[in-house]
């Protein structure tokens, strides 16, 4: 008699069964809802969701399934928009969302040390009695492990740097079980290789990250953000490139042209605003620092013709304002009801900015589509939200070629094909051209090495 051998992946789900229980399962709604990010790729169930919780847990998990082969797909919170969750060989989805312990700061050495489940937003509601914040705010409410897995960056980095330059050390499970440490809390060191920023960005794909030490800073003595308003959106990008050179210390400017202004006033009630190119500005310091940088920037920005600052100098106002700023995708995608977004993420030189911005708005308005554009243009990254008001693949082809010529550009110009989102799947096809097929090489081997079987978040960051 004929019997069908069991498959390595369910020989993984019954031996992870045996010590976390009902933390592995097989629910269609969990399957279904860990089957993708906030992307457009196509979604795949998951085999199993496993839900762990401590560092040995992991490591467990990850030596079944490197023994029996078995793919594994880190997941955080599924905020991600280049499909790096999206477990398209099946096989384990590893969430982490429950390892959500700040496990030690430090406000003397102005760290911390956090489980990746934690969230930027329950990070600073805890440091806030010390005096101390986590600056990377990429505008989502996503998981610090995440952040670190995709090299986040967002509206505070001009002032304070990516996730790259606020990590210290990390606490990484390898493919086969391994737990390893990358460095240390001094905040420089010369020995050895920076595992460090190795996996920094490597998106699941060199180990599952278990532990972070953050560096801190403190809330600033004093906090001031404006707005203020441009005839064209030239007018507005050459405000940013002087504010720039002129090395002003503004901690966030984004950009958000007639079409995401219009997006946002209708989704977030901004009164008094019209829907015009328009700078959201704020300064941290002192309060004679904030004022004086304000000040400049006012001057420059009046330089280039715009309609002058509209403070907004209490904390709710602020909030108010940064909200409507974070919220600006769901305000995009509200703009033209019913329909879905393709949000693109390109990073260039401060120098070529005006050419790679104005040179996308170019192609917007020749393609057809409604794009509303965003970015965090203080260190020269912007998106455009591709609106798809139907589900046919020519739209969608339509909007990917769209998107391809704002990468090309941006290459270019001598920049990259993403500033914060990431590679996963859907910028995969623009690594050879940005890096070269030797760097490509190098990658693969670094890949290999620390995965040999191939296990780790497979089909990510390389094609093939």
């Amino acid at each position: 008699m004929n019997t069908i051998a069991p498959r390595p992946v369910d020989a993984v789900i019954a031996a992870a069964a045996e010590f976390l229980g009902d933390r592995v399962t097989r629910n269609d709604a969990l399957r279904q809802q860990h089957a993708r990010g906030e992307d457009t790729s196509t979604p795949t169930m998951p085999d199993a969701v496993v839900f762990v919780e401590t560092t040995e847990e992991v490591s467990r998990v990850l030596k079944l399934c490197h023994e029996h082969g078995v793919a594994v797909t880190p997941f955080g919170a599924g905020t991600s928009l280049e499909g790096h969750v999206n477990p398209v060989r099946g096989g384990i989805s590893l969430d982490l969302s429950r390892m959500t312990a700040i496990l030690d700061v430090s406000g003397p050495d102005m760290d911390c040390l956090i489980e990746p489940g934690v969230t930027r937003h329950q990070l600073n509601d805890h440091l806030r009695a010390d005096g101390l914040f986590f600056p990377v705010d990429p505008g989502s409410h996503c998981t610090i492990g995440g952040m670190c897995a995709t090299r986040a960056s967002g509206t505070n980095a001009v002032r304070y740097g990516t996730i790259k330059e606020n990590v210290l050390a990390l606490e990484v499970v390898l493919a086969d079980g391994t737990i390893i440490n990358t460095g240390s809390r001094a905040r420089k060191a010369s020995n050895g290789y920076d595992l460090t920023r190795l996996m920094i960005g490597s998106e699941g794909t060199l180990g599952v990250i278990t532990k972070i030490r953050l560096r801190l800073h403190g809330i600033p003595e004093a906090t001031s953000a404006a707005v203020c308003q441009f005839p064209d959106l030239a007018s507005a990008v050459n405000s940013v490139i002087e504010v720039l050179q002129m090395g002003i210390p503004v901690a966030r400017i984004e950009l958000l042209d007639e079409v995401q202004m219009a997006a946002c006033i209708a989704f977030s009630k901004l009164e008094g605003y019209k829907p015009v190119p328009t700078l959201f500005l704020e300064f941290h310091g002192s309060e004679a620092g904030v004022q004086e940088q304000a000040e400049l920037v006012e001057g420059i920005t009046a330089g280039h013709g715009a309609a002058g600052f509209a403070w907004a100098t209490d904390a709710e106002a602020r909030s108010k304002l940064w909200k409507a700023r974070h919220d600006g995708y769901w305000a995009a995608i509200a703009s033209k009801p019913g329909s879905r977004g393709i949000a693109t993420d390109v990073c260039v030189p401060i120098s070529r900015l005006a050419e790679a911005l104005l040179g996308a708005k170019e192609d917007i308005v020749a393609s057809g589509f409604s794009a509303p554009i965003v970015g965090h243009v203080g260190d020269g990254n912007f998106h455009t939200v591709i609106l798809l008001e139907d589900d046919s693949r020519a739209t969608l082809e339509a909007a990917w070629e769209l998107d391809r010529k704002i990468v090309h550009r941006a290459l270019e110009l001598g920049g990259t094909c993403s500033g914060e989102h990431g590679v996963g799947l859907g910028k995969r096809e623009f690594l050879e051209k940005e890096h070269g097929p030797e760097a490509l090489a190098v990658m693969r081997s670094i890949k290999a090495a620390l995965d040999p079987k191939g296990i780790l978040n497979p089909g990510k960051i390389f094609r093939n």
